[in-house]
């Protein structure tokens, strides 16, 4: 075949800060997804995109040539309103355990497809899996019944949806080009449009735990994939949350689980109740009911019935007792004050290390292992107070693990100030 263009023109416009047409950005997408556009020459046009960005059109242009590489899930047929929430990730944010089921409860249908974790951050697919018997994978037939009948489906995602994507976030994973709004924008967005769903509500990150730590950076992403969404046609809507302290009190894969539940029964940390509550609001309103009270949901048994019904659907067993670690290490206040400060990034890292998280997409991860919070910056403590555990399989991984959160806390006289933890709300 003929190819219609010459990917070394292409790249030298975006080297010399120019724009492309949507024909062209098609024909690269597909040239590069059926490899007659080599690795090399995709890594120079991500390298020129990210020193050079680019314009609304040409964003709008490679989302959809994205989309268009694989498979579109239609949900047409069900007879439920769709909606779905994507977070850009932070330490411990399992906010998804209990939001898809919360959502589903007012007879919404949520097809959450998530992966696994990599790094310090963790992976939906990952803490549900410290649930004896659940499973990830689901054929169609059982996605498609499960989110007809429970309304709230938490699975992976197959490799049909958005290929491309998956190549392209391969190639600059290991070119240095992983932060560029443009090529984030546009991945993210790709697979989740692709998805299906009628409406979409981002939960956009900032701050020392986040992908994206600039607040400005994070807003620009965030406006950037609410346009996306709404030129294809999937209401779409953000809310800039800080990710500066780790979110709730468990960080890692089964602690995180049993603090979802908590939270399912009308209890658990103020702040995941606080975003789940919010990211609920905004979901059911985008799915046509104004008026639903999440809050009241969680307090009524509706939410905890409709996790036991999604659970239950992929295998799993809810009354199960989950993994707790053989070894734990507790630091303790080593003088009386107020917590000022707690980072999220050290946090998670130390979590990873502990066997939390993997180095490789190969590695196993150990449901088991983690951090558990005693106290939240403003949160007074006497010498001796206990202030996080950390549990582990093994206890040499401790030494490491402390040594990650080495100067990432303080004690002082008098508490900090208070921080919002949703900042802004973008339509």
């Amino acid at each position: 075949m003929v190819e219609r263009f010459d990917v070394v023109d292409l790249i030298r416009t975006k080297r010399d800060k120019g724009a492309l047409t949507t024909d062209q950005i098609d024909w690269l997408v597909d040239a590069y997804t059926r490899g007659y556009v080599a690795d090399e020459q995709m890594s120079a046009m991500t390298m020129a995109i990210f020193l050079n960005g680019m314009q609304r059109d040409e964003i709008r242009d490679l989302t959809l040539a994205m989309i268009a590489s694989g498979e579109r899930l239609d949900f047409s047929g069900l007879s439920k309103a769709t909606t779905d929430k994507h977070s850009t990730g932070g330490v411990g944010d399992k906010i998804t355990l209990p939001l898809a089921p919360l959502v589903a409860s007012f007879g919404v249908a949520v097809p959450q497809l998530s992966g696994r974790g990599l790094g310090h951050t963790g992976g939906t697919l990952d803490k549900l899996e410290s649930i004896p018997g659940w499973r990830a994978a689901l054929t169609n037939d059982e996605f498609m019944s499960q989110l007809d009948s429970v309304g709230a489906v938490i699975c992976a995602a197959g490799s049909g949806l958005a290929p491309a994507d998956g190549k392209l976030y391969a190639l600059r994973d290991i070119t240095g080009t992983v932060e560029c709004i443009p090529l984030i924008a546009s991945s993210i967005m790709s697979k989740k449009i692709a998805e299906g769903t009628a409406s979409l509500v981002l939960d956009v990150k900032f701050g020392s735990g986040a992908f994206m730590q600039d607040p400005a950076r994070a807003r620009e992403l965030a406006e950037t994939m609410v346009r996306l969404g709404t030129d294809a046609g999937v209401a779409t809507r953000a809310l800039l949350t800080d990710m500066d302290v780790p979110l709730g009190l468990a960080i890692g894969n089964a602690n995180e689980v049993r603090e979802s539940v908590e939270v399912l029964a009308g209890g658990g940390p103020a702040d995941v109740v606080e975003l789940t509550v919010a990211l609920a609001r905004e979901m059911l309103d985008l799915a046509g009911l104004p008026d639903a009270d999440p809050a009241q949901a969680l307090k009524d048994g509706r939410a905890m019935d409709s996790w036991n019904a999604m659970i239950r659907a992929q295998g799993g067993d809810p009354e199960a007792t989950l993994p707790t670690p053989s070894e734990t290490h507790t630091v303790v206040a080593d003088r009386d004050g107020v917590i000022d400060r707690l980072e999220a990034l050290p946090f998670g890292i130390a979590a990873w290390r502990l066997g939390a998280g993997r180095a490789r997409k190969q590695d196993p991860v150990i449901h088991s292992a983690g951090i558990d919070l005693h106290v939240k910056p403003g949160t007074a403590v006497k010498a001796g107070d206990p202030l996080f555990t950390l549990g582990a399989e093994d206890p040499a991984r401790f030494e490491r693990a402390l040594e990650s959160i080495e100067g990432a806390w303080s004690i002082a006289d008098t508490a900090p100030a208070a921080r919002p933890l949703i900042v802004d709300r973008i339509v």
